[in-house]
């Protein structure tokens, strides 16, 4: 073999293996120290560089509990992420630890010495209501997105009383959980670059309390520059729900269920202090009001000021009707029935269903979340009782309307409020979708059987991610590996460009996805086939509309 063909040789495996292809133990250096990974596989057999449990806070235990979260220090030694840290503390899911402020990175192609290849960053922050579920690799694994050349983030926040405790005064000011994000988003500016992702393409996306997450990041002044793209799915923080200035109410809960005292914020806080995570997570349950509900028990809150670095300062509907909000192309929309299942728990359940029909004025606010005890109260939970379950008593065949009260009063109005509210002060466009995929696999089948429900909330989550706690890896020869190229593809180009579909594509049937707008009121049916619609549940949400009208934020 001549000499010329060796050089040949040599320099090709040294382009191959700079960069750690097919490196069993890939490791980068980030300006917080080195960081060694390990290899996932994406469904068409790529190698994945998979680095997981990245600290980018300091644990929030001892005296920082209920504290703004610190950024991470350097580090000297090599830092371990071949595995997923723990999950933030709640009853659902184990491991859990309060050192769990961690993250996620996944990508393809790491850079070289020679080429970064400054990929599209999607950053994935997770639903669970506040209270629960996790960014972990086996609810957000990225075996399907990444047959995409983007580079993708999930992250771990606090949740629950650990991490939106609000008692209205300095001791806990509240939106810890979404200062973690911040935090988080700030570390993915500063470190992304050696992932070979690009800071200054940087989509956030999120999923039911994740989508409310993502639309307060529009409107907090801590969050300003961090992203270029939005993507909300299933909820945003534009809903009826009532947002105050603090959640005391929350607290004093939380201090009684573990056997604290309950008469100032001084005294709560130091003494949930000397409790265990665990036995501040075990009392979720008791927070139930009427079953489980209300599903929304954690919001964020209008932060007073008492000198901290707040994260929302107005009620978050007033902020974009003044149009202060980051001019981004954004992305919203939900799935068919969303939490119109929960329906079926109640007219199955005769107590249930009596307290519901006896005692409506009561229950309606604690399941359908909005403000409870007044006299305007009282007068929204008889238009909508007369609007959607008629005049007469609630039985079986209320079914149908408790489930649209359930699913545009947890989801769909927040949203349609929300596209609406976005897209007329947006300088960017503002893309609004349905998701009526309906495959073999759902979070919520019917009674004793595996035949879904219908597409119910988190489903389209199955077509983004291995959610290998609850499914199975969706191949290409599954017949619903085709909505998981037709969703990856249409948020992967919507990252890149601003546009899910920036141009013809037979794998989007060719489709072209309008933006909305107040005058055509289109939005995207991602279903079997994409089809642009108009008019999404209009008269369902015109009710609510007209309950909560927009005069009372101005």
């Amino acid at each position: 073999m001549n000499q010329f063909i060796i050089s040949v040789l040599l320099v090709t495996i040294i382009h191959l293996t700079n960069g750690h292809k097919h490196d069993n133990n890939p490791k980068v250096s980030t300006s917080l120290g080195e960081i060694q990974g390990s290899l996932l596989e994406t469904i068409l057999g790529k190698p994945i560089y998979s680095f997981r449990g990245i600290r980018y806070a300091k644990p929030p235990v001892g005296e920082l509990r209920f504290q703004p979260p610190i950024p991470v220090e350097k580090w000297t030694d090599t830092y371990d992420a071949t595995k997923d840290g723990p999950m933030c503390p709640q009853p659902f899911l184990t491991p859990i630890s309060e050192d769990c402020l961690t993250l996620n990175v996944y990508t393809t192609h790491l850079p070289t010495p020679r080429h970064n290849p400054r990929r599209a960053v999607i950053v994935f922050i997770h639903p669970g209501g506040f209270y629960g579920l996790t960014g972990a690799s086996n609810w957000a694994g990225p075996q399907y997105f990444l047959d995409h050349d983007i580079v993708m983030v999930t992250i771990n926040y606090r949740l629950g009383s650990l991490g939106f405790m609000s008692t209205g005064d300095k001791l806990a000011p509240g939106n810890n959980g979404l200062k973690d994000q911040v935090v988080a988003l700030k570390w993915i500016q500063q470190n992304i670059a050696s992932f070979g992702g690009n800071p200054n393409l940087v989509t956030i996306s999120g999923y039911s309390a994740g989508g409310v997450s993502v639309t307060t990041h529009l409107i907090s002044p801590m969050s300003k520059g961090l992203f270029r793209r939005a993507i909300a799915m299933s909820d945003t923080i534009f809903a009826q729900w009532p947002i105050g200035h603090h959640q005391f109410n929350l607290a004093q809960k939380q201090a009684r269920f573990v056997g604290c005292p309950d008469d100032t914020s001084e005294n709560i806080v130091n003494c949930l202090k000397t409790k265990t995570a665990e036995e501040i997570v075990e009392t979720l349950g008791k927070f139930a009001e009427y079953r489980f509900d209300p599903v929304l028990v954690w919001t964020p809150v209008i932060e007073l000021d008492f000198g901290q670095e707040r994260f929302l300062t107005e009620h978050p509907i007033k902020t974009v009707l003044k149009g202060n909000f980051a001019k981004v192309p954004i992305m919203t929309g939900i799935t068919t029935e969303e939490f119109s299942y929960f329906s079926g728990g109640v007219v199955n359940n005769p107590q249930l269903l009596k307290e519901m029909d006896e005692e409506f004025d009561r229950v309606a606010p604690i399941a359908f979340v909005y403000e409870r005890n007044t006299t305007k109260s009282k007068l929204i939970s008889k238009e909508l009782r007369k609007e959607f379950l008629g005049v007469g008593p609630l039985d079986s065949s209320s079914e149908k309307g408790l489930g649209y009260l359930y699913a545009d009063g947890l989801v769909g109005f927040g949203v349609n409020r929300g596209v609406k509210l976005l897209s007329a002060k947006n300088t960017e466009y503002t893309y609004y979708y349905k998701f009526t995929y309906p495959g073999r696999f759902s979070f919520y089948t019917l009674p004793n059987t595996t035949i879904p429900y219908g597409v119910v909330h988190h489903d389209d989550l199955i077509y983004l991610f291995y959610i290998s706690a609850r499914f199975p890896k969706l191949n290409v020869t599954d017949p619903e590996y085709t909505m998981v190229k037709k969703l990856t593809t249409l948020l992967t180009n919507f990252a890149y460009t601003g546009n899910p579909t920036p141009h013809v594509d037979v794998n989007l049937d060719r489709s072209q996805w309008i933006p909305f707008t107040s005058e055509n009121n289109n939005y995207m049916d991602i279903g079997t086939t994409l089809e642009m619609k108009e008019n999404l549940y209009q008269d369902r949400y015109a009710v609510w509309e007209r309950l909560f009208p927009l005069s009372d934020y101005e």
